[in-house]
């Protein structure tokens, strides 16, 4: 029998652990916020239907972001054991500077749309946090202003090439002037991926005021006030556009661009040149042949064509036809630290995150990316340790097995009756 007696006080006091409470919305949101599903699901739940799905959404069917997630979802890890870990350098060099974390944000269009402090916030937390930050040709917020608000953070620009190629060119001439360190080449995007989230919401540029979006908002007070009483949108290449994403996607995209112009670019730049959109180990010779300092494997977070090739999956073979001869980056998919060390265990020099960072500027503003930021080096450096190593230069394939889902038919031969 257990005996049982009345608790005394000075038993109780040891276990009354009341915490103060935190008064601040914002930030009792994001301290529970534990992982980047977790700052989505703030997002989704504080952000009006439209802009969130323009975030969250992908090309077509959604597949080719849904098999890039699940590529990361199927690594097996290999663990060392009786490794002194105590202490983890997650930083390195990318393309000649000291990154702290191996990785940075990624362009994204429309960003204050997301949330009104939009670039401001991503440029400055990645500058806070010693990594890159690359801002959009379709952002919404100036090449110069982006640099104000980090003037020491190292600043990236990426490029679209325009059918008006004077324009083009005059945004690489204003990053050059403004300091940026790095251009990043888009090539995926001959036209715009069949978006079909932001086709059925009428996704337009500003959002539009219809009863749809009224309802919608209801809820959604806070995002509301933000967008209609702070600047109105401006974007880095153009003034004003009143029509869908995607009609501005096909007015402004080249479907004619070819190696000329990247090699054109690449004479025109005194930077460090990144080609973005690789896809084919092909396609990767390609741009080292044109002259480029970094390649990144990516198919444009699944917003372009639907089925397209997995990065994580292509990352070592590309790695072992061009990796002495340049920086293999990756993104698409990534939502955990683990991702990210896992693509630097395959050989990756640098990966980029997209819509994480996006989940954390709508779950919070710049406080919201910092938390992104926060979330996902804990969880680099946990998985650094517990593999057993602790220098990014340790890791290598070894620690990683790809699992596939697939299998690979052979292909038909020229000839070959079905």
């Amino acid at each position: 029998m257990v005996e049982r007696r009345l608790p005394k006080p000075h038993d109780l006091l040891p276990l009354m652990q009341f915490k103060k409470p935190e008064l601040n919305a914002r930030k009792r949101r994001l301290k529970s916020a534990n992982t980047i599903y977790d700052l989505r699901a703030i997002a989704k739940r504080i952000t009006p239907t439209a802009p969130f799905d323009y975030t969250d959404g992908a090309a077509e069917g959604e597949i080719s972001l849904a098999r890039a997630r699940q590529a990361f979802q199927d690594i097996e890890f290999h663990p060392s054991v009786l490794k002194n870990v105590s202490q983890v350098s997650t930083g390195w060099d990318v393309l000649g500077q000291r990154v702290a974390l191996p990785f940075g944000i990624a362009p994204t269009g429309f960003t204050r749309m997301m949330q009104t402090e939009g670039e401001r916030a991503g440029a400055s937390a990645a500058a806070a946090a010693g990594i890159p930050f690359t801002l959009s040709t379709m952002g919404t917020t100036s090449i110069e202003d982006v640099k104000a608000a980090a003037p020491d953070g190292r600043n990236w620009f990426q490029l679209y090439m325009w059918t008006d190629r004077d324009r083009s060119m005059a945004l690489v001439d204003r990053a050059a002037k403004a300091g940026y360190d790095t251009l990043v080449v888009t090539v995926d995007t001959p036209v715009g991926g069949a978006r079909l989230r932001d086709v059925r919401n009428g996704m337009t540029i500003p959002p539009s005021l219809t009863p749809k979006t009224v309802i919608d908002a209801l809820p959604r007070p806070a995002w509301w006030i933000n967008f209609l009483t702070t600047e109105p949108l401006a974007f880095a290449s153009l003034d004003r556009w009143s029509g869908t994403v995607a009609a501005l996607i096909d007015t402004m995209f080249d479907p004619t661009v070819g190696p000329e112009e990247v090699k054109f670019i690449r004479s025109q730049w005194k930077g460090k040149l990144v080609v973005k959109g690789i896809q084919s180990v092909k396609d990767a010779q390609l741009a080292v042949d044109l002259g480029a300092d970094a390649i990144i494997l990516s198919n444009h977070g699944g917003r372009q064509l639907d089925r397209a090739p997995i990065p994580f999956h292509l990352l070592p073979s590309v790695v072992k036809e061009v990796g002495a001869h340049t920086e293999v980056h990756l993104d698409t998919g990534i939502m955990n630290g683990a991702d990210i060390v896992a693509s630097v265990a395959m050989g990756a020099r640098f990966t980029l995150i997209g819509r994480a960072y996006l989940y954390g500027l709508m779950a919070g503003g710049r406080e919201g990316v910092d938390r992104t930021i926060q979330i996902l080096t804990s969880e680099i450096t946990r998985t650094m340790k517990l593999l057993g190593v602790s220098s990014l230069e340790e890791l290598e394939p070894g620690h990683v097995t790809q699992l596939s889902r697939f299998t690979t038919l052979q292909p038909l031969q020229a000839g070959d009756r079905v």
